[in-house]
């Protein structure tokens, strides 16, 4: 786990257009909305049924829908192939409005993954119930030349998966530049400003897009005043998240309940804590801890901001963060914006020889892999038994056809199994 802090940076950026795809699902043609040119999804899919939505719609997005009818219960996956260039790193984002496309009351729940890696369950009932779209969000980096956004049910609903929209934006390289790519994507779970109660702030003001939701709870609105200068801070976030706070009336510890609900145990999450200060003398310096573990120590606010991350930090269940002014200190805490991310791979915590050539040298095989002998080889078995992997199963391994046998017990995997049919030799699994 490495912690950082990180003042003015980078060089001041401007708004640009937004580079990358944007997608309407189930539109049977393009349209520009809001500045953006959206395409109709029939170049990038062929599966599924396109469908209007008759009920009113927040957004022009989503009066239009595709679904991907289950045929025999038989659990596949869909996916969008969308061309990229393999060597950068892109935010990816899917939107979902049910508007009873299926005819069931309730949204069904399925999976999606990003080029082999579970990004995320589905589950769109409660915003659904309340009458908004849900959306997920992410960071990931393409494997190939074409970068597949794909849906896949599972035994939670028997539905049908559906979406209504997807954004592919190419992000600079000094964002989210501590991740490791080829081992992980990012996961969206949280990002909230603080004290914002207007719509949730995105382009133009944050240049890629991101989505930075209003979040109330007690705050007070940090006036505009000249003497912020915030601009350039790391990962690029938009100046007017700085314009609101939340602080503390009195001069003692400001502890909030963040993200407002449960994380899943035993992951590993990306946290970025923003900080602008509008006052030019005082030192407003204060330690931070999560669920009592101290996050950052000391920490002086400044008029040209700050933002303090950690790229790994094991959480699960509610969190709380705590602000404890410094001995002696007569200025109150605040915070602007938190950002929590989670990480996400493919047969993560690999056997530590699942490097090079996985059959060459014949005697130094990877744990696990059985190669067969000959001009041609090939892997025959996987035997992954006990070997503590998490993660999910990555549908890349459909690709090893002489396969015979996979084992997987006794391991911490999530997600749905991969389409193996190609795998026409396989008598085990």
């Amino acid at each position: 786990m490495l912690m950082f802090l990180f003042f003015l940076l980078l060089p001041v950026s401007f708004s640009q257009p937004l580079r990358g795809v944007f997608i309407n699902c189930g539109a049977n043609a393009s349209s520009t909305i809001n500045g953006l040119d959206w395409l109709s999804d029939t170049g990038y899919i062929s599966a599924g049924t396109s469908h209007i939505i008759t009920q009113q719609v927040l957004i022009p997005t989503l009066s239009n829908v595709r679904t991907f009818p289950l045929q025999n219960n038989i659990f596949k996956k869909f996916c969008y192939e969308i061309p990229v260039d393999r060597t950068s790193k892109y935010l990816i984002r899917t939107t979902y409005y049910y508007g009873g496309v299926n005819g069931n009351v309730n949204p069904p729940v399925f999976d999606q993954i990003v080029d082999g890696t579970l990004w995320s369950v589905v589950n769109t009932t409660e915003d659904y119930v309340n009458g908004n779209l849900s959306y997920y969000e992410g960071v990931f980096m393409p494997t190939g030349k074409n970068l597949s956004v794909c849906l896949a049910a599972n035994t939670y609903t028997d539905s049908d998966p559906f979406i209504s929209a997807i954004e592919i934006v190419l992000l600079w390289d000094q964002l989210y530049n501590s991740t490791d790519f080829r081992a992980y994507g990012l996961s969206l779970v949280a990002r909230h400003s603080f004290g914002h109660d207007g719509p949730v702030i995105g382009y133009p003001d944050d240049q890629f897009n991101r989505y930075w939701e209003p979040f109330g709870l007690d705050a007070f609105p940090q006036p505009s005043s000249q003497n912020l200068a915030v601009s350039g801070i790391w990962n690029l976030p938009p100046p007017i998240i700085f314009q609101t706070r939340l602080a503390r009336s009195l001069v003692e510890p400001l502890t909030l309940l963040w993200p407002p609900f449960p994380l899943p145990s035993s992951e590993l999450y990306y946290i970025a804590l923003y900080f602008a200060d509008d006052r030019d003398s005082s030192s407003r310096t204060m330690d931070i801890t999560i669920n009592g573990v101290p996050y950052y120590r000391n920490l002086t606010v400044t008029a040209a901001g700050n933002v303090v991350f950690a790229n790994q930090w094991p959480l699960g269940g509610i969190t709380n963060l705590t602000l404890t002014p410094a001995p002696g200190s007569t200025v109150v805490p605040l915070i602007n914006v938190i950002a929590m991310i989670s990480l996400r791979g493919s047969f993560q915590n690999p056997p530590a020889d699942w490097n090079g050539d996985p059959c060459l040298p014949s005697r130094y095989s990877w744990t696990g892999v059985t190669c067969s002998d000959g001009p041609r080889i090939r892997i025959v078995t996987l035997n992954l038994m006990s070997m503590g992997l998490s993660g999910s199963i990555s549908p890349s391994i459909a690709r090893l056809t002489a396969l015979t046998s996979i084992l997987l017990g006794n391991n911490s995997l999530s997600g749905s199994i991969p389409d193996l049919s190609s795998l026409r030799g396989l008598q085990s699994l």
